[in-house]
């Protein structure tokens, strides 16, 4: 395997940085999950784009400009001769001390980009639908790590997933700090009831997802009317289908949430749709690149 480090192609055991990198300590940086089906990166500029508001909002300055990044994302990919892959960039601050201080980082951030697969969930659950589970750790507020920076610094989301996983859950569902429902650890969540397709709105807590997007474009195509709002988990409970969304999850049913079944517990006809169009613009919609 080939990572691409600071712009140079090395293999993965040489693919290191510092144990000063403030990234390393303090989960200083920022990061994008991609994905690549038949050599066509789906959306890159939306991730990328989304990279650099991320880093922004840090005065994390990306010392290369958005084409020479997307440039190096090709470069891995086909050095690793991957058609289809799961693409991890992530940019810590860099170099510095054991203080806080990002002025003390003065080597400029690391850059790294590695092209592999992912596995999230089992198959059996994109047929079947999957149970998922309310877990008292709320998302984080935008006055303290706001969820529209895809940060380094994960915890929030691990910690629901660390209590998704003690009560036997594959993944859990997480409020907000009024009770709404925002997202779910790794993946935005939408419901459908009387034929229209719901999702809280991203201000709300959730992370502005690139494949939420990709839904809410599809539905429109599909003539599905979309709403953002806000709602608690009695709506949910009550609703006629509901399906998650994110890069390595891509799109899949859920048929139960906290033990209560979703209408009849299968995949719904709505959510069908979707996936199914979904699986079709991925090949078309993105950057191409031969190997």
């Amino acid at each position: 395997m080939k990572i691409c480090f600071n712009g140079k192609l090395v293999n993965k055991e040489e693919a290191k940085v510092s144990v000063f990198d403030h990234g390393y300590l303090y989960g200083d940086g920022v990061f994008e999950g991609i994905r690549a089906y038949s050599c066509v990166v789906f959306r890159l500029k939306e991730h990328i784009d989304r990279l650099y508001e991320s880093a922004h909002s840090l005065m994390l300055n990306i010392p290369i400009t958005k084409k020479q990044m997307i440039a190096d994302i090709i470069k891995t990919l086909k050095a690793n001769k991957l058609k289809d892959s799961y693409i991890r960039l992530v940019i810590s601050r860099g170099d510095g001390d054991l203080g806080l201080s990002p002025a003390k980082c003065t080597k400029g951030p690391n850059i790294v980009i590695i092209a592999d697969s992912i596995t999230l969930y089992p198959k059996e659950l994109y047929d079947n639908g999957m149970s998922i589970i309310t877990v008292p750790t709320v998302r984080n507020v935008s006055e303290a790590v706001n969820p529209q920076i895809k940060s380094l610094n994960y915890l929030n989301n691990i910690l629901a997933k660390i209590e998704a996983a003690n009560s036997g859950y594959e993944e859990a569902l997480m409020l907000n700090r009024e009770g709404y429902i925002v997202e779910c650890t790794g993946d935005n969540i939408f419901m459908v009831k009387n034929g229209i397709l719901i999702t809280p709105f991203a201000s709300m807590g959730a992370l502005k997802g690139v494949t939420r997007d990709a839904v809410m474009d599809i539905a429109a195509k599909l003539k599905i009317k979309v709403v953002e709002k806000a709602f608690t988990r009695h709506e949910i409970y009550n609703a006629d289908e509901c399906f998650l969304t994110g890069t390595a999850a891509e799109v899949i049913p859920v048929v139960k949430i906290d033990n209560r079944a979703i209408a009849e517990a299968k995949p719904g006809k709505i959510t069908k749709a979707i996936l199914k169009e979904f699986k079709r613009i991925t090949k078309l919609q993105g950057e191409k690149y031969t190997i």
